[in-house]
């Protein structure tokens, strides 16, 4: 493992919390993964625990609104509840796009989860298609047949086989590292277009509503209509900048790998 090339800084004392699910949602195809989990730490208000910086991330910056330019960075925020289950949710602006730093960051994380004694992983990714899906389906894949059967429902799939290749990146990491720790790990896949500028914003709510019965977060999934356009604006812009970084460095190496049939990338 390479320590030095991992920076984890800590913001505030550490909350005791209660068994917490944790909850992964990256940059990936459509993005809807991120944008899924971003509408999540903001309608839950969580609280930021820890930011995670890395010589392995992108060699970028971002560009923001007052012409100063920002790291790429991914964030754990916690959310508390009482009488039920905590929330650890990961987001971010990338994820690693070599296999030796997706292991590395994987293991990371699933050492925050052992931290907090969490028990549970969710991932969330999409599922690319030639076109514009006009009613998202929602697939889930997992390391156990038994955290399957707890989240499939009547619009939840786990039918996944031959539907996809590989899951590539931390997405898919996550669900096989998780089961050597002996945790329960889940993956919600949602059709999205496949176009590296477009924004699965369906996808994230078809997972949203997933999440939002089984968890019982009572949030109103209405509002993400309405939070759309600054979503959809702060993604454009890092999504632009990062798209040929990142998105065609890590599709020619998987491809070379892999074959040029690799579609999915978490």
């Amino acid at each position: 493992m390479r320590n030095d090339y991992w920076k984890i800084m800590q913001f505030g004392k550490t909350p005791k919390l209660n068994k917490p699910i944790f909850i992964e949602g990256l940059p990936g195809i459509g993005n809807v993964g991120k944008v899924a989990v971003d509408f999540l730490i903001d309608e839950l208000k969580a609280k930021k625990l820890y930011e995670i910086t890395s010589y392995t991330f992108p060699h970028s910056v971002f560009v923001n609104e007052d012409n100063l330019v920002e790291l790429p960075i991914v964030e754990v925020f916690y959310k508390q509840f009482n009488g039920k289950r905590d929330l650890l949710l990961l987001g971010g602006d990338v994820q690693p796009i070599d296999e030796i730093s997706s292991y590395e960051f994987s293991e990371k994380v699933l050492d925050i989860v052992e931290k907090f004694n969490g028990k549970e992983v969710i991932t969330l990714g999409g599922i690319g298609l030639a076109d514009i899906p006009k009613k998202p389906k929602v697939y889930c894949t997992g390391n156990s047949k038994k955290i399957i059967e707890k989240y499939r429902n009547e619009i939840v799939s786990n039918k996944l086989y031959g539907v996809v290749g590989p899951i590539i990146g931390v997405s898919g990491l996550l669900l096989g590292l998780a089961s050597r720790r002996n945790i329960e790990a889940i993956s919600f896949l949602a059709e999205t277009y496949g176009h590296p500028m477009y924004l699965g914003i369906k996808g994230a709510k078809e997972i949203l509503r997933v999440l939002n019965k089984k968890l019982n977060l009572n949030i109103d999934l209405n509002k993400l209509d309405k939070e759309i356009k600054d979503i959809e604006s702060e993604l454009m812009k890092k999504t632009e900048q990062l798209s040929e970084v990142t998105k065609q460095i890590a599709l020619k190496k998987l491809q070379k790998r892999f074959g040029k049939d690799v579609d999915y990338i978490g």
